[in-house]
């Protein structure tokens, strides 16, 4: 029994011990993608809102970009586990489980999860010069095309990717449409604005300065639900009221720490995860991007995992019938 209670002192000791040393050193935050993206944005504003309740902490945002996310991911599943290295990555973290079929980590295995921040809206938008001006004229427009129209994205595991694979296999369209990948963002809007592509689905983040100078067209956003609070979105139905029964797609975006790291110090750091999610001025900084914070069980780790591990599956089935993979 003394050894029991020996052993119990000696673990409560050594985890309050973690608790109180945490953090000891600067607390890097990776970014898989490049300066400047919508990722990293959230990236900073985080590290700024976390940074008070880490006792003022120093926190730095690294970009690792390439291969899809996977190469940052990568390093943090491999780094020291003791929570001074973090990951913040978005849905890629649940899709490249199946666009890669040879990653050098496990999703579910290799890391421990923090808490989701925020999710990130996303819209379909089209080309000004199409002739439909809602979202059942582009459905239709599209049927009575079949084969002469192409949807966008942003390169192979993107979020535009991912959505657009999402909405032509709700809507059966993989026969007639052609897809057209580009290598970002940026030019893929170029060309829609052009007229050179009909279709895109992209997030808030990257679609809202078009819509609002009326270079582009909206139809229709991916949440559950119509954007009802949303100044300019919330005149535009959800494909789910549309008739795509089920479908519901943001852009979410979570904390991640190397599997191992101790559990008084991942108890710390979503402590302070939570505390940056309720600060005023990071909700407002995120509004502003056109996110929604998380306020859900998401933000523990236990719902942050069940949650992922959902979105690999519902990603997988997609991903695989279409057969489109990253390596």
């Amino acid at each position: 029994m003394k050894k029991m209670f020996a052993l119990a002192l000696a673990a409560t000791l050594s985890t309050a011990a973690w608790s109180q040393a945490f953090p000891s050193k600067t607390v890097t935050l990776i970014v898989p993608f490049a300066a400047g993206g919508p990722t990293d944005l959230v990236a900073r504003h985080l590290a700024e809102a976390m940074r008070g309740p880490l006792g003022n902490a120093t926190i730095v945002v690294e970009n690792a970009a390439g291969a899809g996310g996977t190469i940052g991911a990568t390093r943090v599943a491999r780094a020291t586990p003791d929570g001074h290295t973090l990951l913040v990555w978005h849905i890629g973290m649940a899709a490249t489980a199946s666009l890669y079929r040879n990653l050098q980590f496990k999703a579910l295995e290799d890391f421990e999860y923090l808490g989701i921040i925020n999710d990130v809206p996303m819209v379909v938008v089209g080309a000004p010069r199409l002739p439909a001006t809602t979202y059942r004229d582009l459905e239709n427009h599209i049927r009575a095309n079949a084969g002469r129209l192409n949807l966008a994205h942003a390169g192979l595991g993107s979020a535009s990717h991912l959505c657009g694979l999402m909405w032509q296999s709700a809507m059966r369209l993989n026969q007639s449409i052609t897809t057209i990948a580009y290598r970002g963002t940026g030019p893929a809007m170029n060309d829609l604005i052009g007229g050179q592509v009909d279709v895109m689905c992209d997030q808030t983040t990257n679609v809202m300065p078009q819509i609002e100078a009326g270079r582009i067209k909206a139809f229709a956003v991916t949440t559950a639900s119509p954007l009802s609070t949303h100044p300019v979105l919330r005149h535009y139905p959800s494909l789910q009221e549309m008739g795509l029964t089920g479908f519901n797609l943001t852009v979410w975006h979570g904390l991640y720490a190397p599997k191992g790291t101790p559990t008084a110090v991942t108890k710390r750091l979503n402590d302070a995860l939570q505390a940056a999610l309720r600060n005023p001025e990071f909700i407002k900084r995120q509004e502003a991007l056109g996110a929604v914070v998380a306020r859900d069980r998401r933000i523990t780790p236990a719902g942050h995992k069940a949650f992922v591990a959902g979105e690999i599956t519902k990603l997988r089935s997609v991903i695989e019938a279409a057969g489109q993979f990253a390596d």
